[in-house]
């Protein structure tokens, strides 16, 4: 029997694992690097050791570090939990040769699948050996890890290069691994997955299907089970192929098998040998704790005949910290509160007042919603977002709440391109026009104008707040009766809560303060200083970091008087476990370059200066 697991990662999955061994009176051991110090799965463990440094090469990828911690601390059994070494053969090997338990499949088995390449060869696909016009689009992909890192959607042909030579920087970077490789890319096609377990007694199940769809950047944003609107023949297909890929190579404990499915088809995509972020909407559905399950398959437990039956449908949203109004530029600062209502089931690896850096994936939670069918679980995630605390950075949660009461989603005809169609409108801003006057009259609560009253009017007090990216002004005044504004009845007015009567309808709107960041209901604001910043100026055609993070690198040759070409790549930075391009604005003459790779850059850092050239002098 199993008595201690250090649990091999970080975050949301680090914490769901111990809540598990928890319950079965196991104890914990978790690993941290010096950024993770104060994090909730370094308080959450029985024990924690750190791992010297930051960046993921030097520690959750240190595969001698982690199995030393685990003697040290006379751990018995490692989880690998996902990314990271969860799909690394040689970790799971290293664990097994210390004497270890490794709560995952076979080394051997990790080897097979683990690149996407042999796995792809073993149910008998081969990846393009070269590529024409007539293949176009192409899909770059890597041959290692997962999470969307290493992808790239390849329409024209003069692209290929750039962007295979792009994808293996990331794919080194993100997993060691710099192996590529191009596919036919699927247009409109739905992303399908089948949860696998097995036991070493040779019994293997298909726990029912799930829709992961709804992506950016080729990573997973809402996750369903079972995947709706699938043919009884095709869904059947689909748990016969995942049982034989799970078969082919002696699988044990927890895997995923993908598929992409167009035209009533299914093209098989990889096996993640690893336990999936989305796997708590098969838990939901099934009334399964798998973590519990890959343990007892780990102890030489046996797995029942035939799996439990499934009942209702479950869907989860992943809260990110990013922008998706701005290419998904992750975002950070302190996740000051984060809640939701009761019923729903919150994943994460964050308490309220952490620190969301720049080294990790900006997931903050995972929201997940079951219900009896799936229109009453769409309804129910939409409403508990709607209604949740998230006080800290931006977040994607409008986003969120607009995808699942989008038609196309709540009719179950979205596919990988959901997102390609309908960004603009999801990010359309739709803040509240009552917010920022809320905000004022919270923050005017106790405060007056007047050493004594008079007989004249008082002039408005004015308010300035930054709202959805646009700036809005607040009037109010100190009467004899209180503070009041045009227009509305002020019914109640203090530093937690204001009540306004807006045409004869009361509205509640509570106030959270983070210094100058105010949270009005769900509606962020900044407040503004009375008077403007005359120095807060840039050169025309600089470039300013969307986001912390590091500069990985800068274009081939690109020096100080270069000409550049409007869009033109120039540098790329990396923050959050995601690569973002940063190009020319116009066409012009490269006049500074403060970008080099390896330099880490704050958000607004000046990395380069394009001086735009006359539309006549353009080459």
């Amino acid at each position: 029997m199993i008595s201690s697991v250090l649990v091999a990662n970080r975050g949301e999955i680090a914490c769901r694992v111990f809540r598990t061994c928890g319950e079965l009176g196991i104890r914990t051991v978790a690993v941290y690097s010096d950024a993770d110090e104060n994090a909730l799965h370094t308080r959450m463990a029985d024990a924690a050791v750190r791992l010297p440094g930051a960046a993921p090469a030097e520690t959750y990828l240190r595969a001698d570090l982690i199995v030393k911690a685990a003697l040290n601390t006379g751990a018995d059994a490692v989880h690998p939990g996902y990314g990271f070494l969860s799909e690394n053969a040689d970790f799971a090997r290293a664990v097994l040769d210390a004497g270890l338990v490794w709560i995952g499949p076979p080394p051997g088995a990790i080897e097979a699948m683990a690149s996407k390449t042999r796995a792809k060869q073993l149910m008998g696909i081969e990846p393009l050996a070269s590529v024409t016009d007539g293949d176009l689009p192409v899909l770059v992909k890597a041959a290692a890890g997962g999470g969307g890192r290493g992808m790239r959607i390849v329409r024209d042909l003069a692209d290929l290069d750039a962007e295979l030579a792009a994808a293996r920087a990331e794919a080194l970077s993100a997993f060691g691994d710099g192996e590529v490789f191009v596919e036919p890319y699927v247009e409109g096609g739905r992303h399908v997955e089948v949860q696998v377990l097995a036991d070493t007694h040779g019994t293997v199940w298909a726990l029912g299907t799930r829709d992961c769809s709804l992506q950016r950047r080729h990573q997973k944003v809402v996750e369903e089970a079972p995947a709706p609107g699938l043919a009884d023949e095709l869904a059947a297909e689909l748990h016969a192929s995942a049982v034989r890929a799970a078969r082919a190579v002696d699988y044990v404990g927890a895997g995923t098998v993908e598929f992409l499915v167009a035209d009533g088809r299914a093209h098989f995509l990889e096996m993640n040998t690893r336990l999936q972020v989305e796997h708590p909407v098969t838990e939901a559905v099934f009334g399964i704790d798998l973590v519990a399950l890959q343990i007892r398959v780990a102890e030489g437990g046996t797995l029942e005949d035939e799996p439990p039956r499934a009942r209702g449908h479950a869907i989860e949203a992943r809260l990110y910290a990013e922008d998706p109004a701005r290419s998904w530029a992750p975002q950070t600062g302190v996740l000051h509160r984060l809640a939701v209502p009761d019923g729903i089931r919150l994943d994460t690896g964050y308490a309220d007042g952490a620190e969301i850096g720049i080294h990790y994936d900006p997931m903050l939670a995972k929201a997940v919603a079951h219900a009896p069918t799936r229109a009453e679980a769409v309804r129910k995630l939409a409403g508990a977002l709607e209604r949740a605390t998230v006080h800290g950075p931006v977040t994607n949660r409008d986003l969120l709440v607009r995808s699942l009461r989008h038609p196309e989603f709540a009719e179950a005809r979205m596919d990988t391109g959901f997102y390609d169609r309908h960004l603009d409108e999801l990010t359309e801003p739709a803040p509240d026009p009552y917010a920022p006057l809320a905000a004022a009259l919270a923050d005017a609560h106790g405060r007056s104008r007047f050493g004594g009253w008079r007989n004249v009017a008082s002039q408005p007090q004015v308010k300035r707040y930054l709202m959805a990216g646009t700036e809005h002004e607040a009037r109010y005044r100190h009467t004899r009766e209180g503070l009041a504004a045009e227009g509305v009845r002020v019914v109640r007015a203090d530093d937690s809560l204001v009540v306004l009567e807006v045409d004869g309808v009361r509205r509640d709107f509570a106030i959270a303060r983070h210094g100058d960041q105010v949270f009005v209901n769900a509606t962020s604001l900044t407040a503004l200083p009375r008077f403007g910043d005359p120095t807060a100026q840039q050169d025309p055609g600089s470039l300013l970091a969307p986001m912390p993070g590091t500069v990985v690198r800068v274009a081939e040759g690109l020096a100080v008087g270069a000409f550049v070409r409007a869009g033109e790549p120039l540098l790329w930075l990396e923050a959050m476990k995601m690569e973002h391009r940063i190009s020319a604005p116009a066409a012009g003459t490269l006049t500074a370059l403060h970008a080099a790779p390896g330099r880490q850059v704050e958000v607004g850092a000046l990395l380069a200066v394009v001086q735009p050239a006359p539309q006549d002098d353009t080459p």
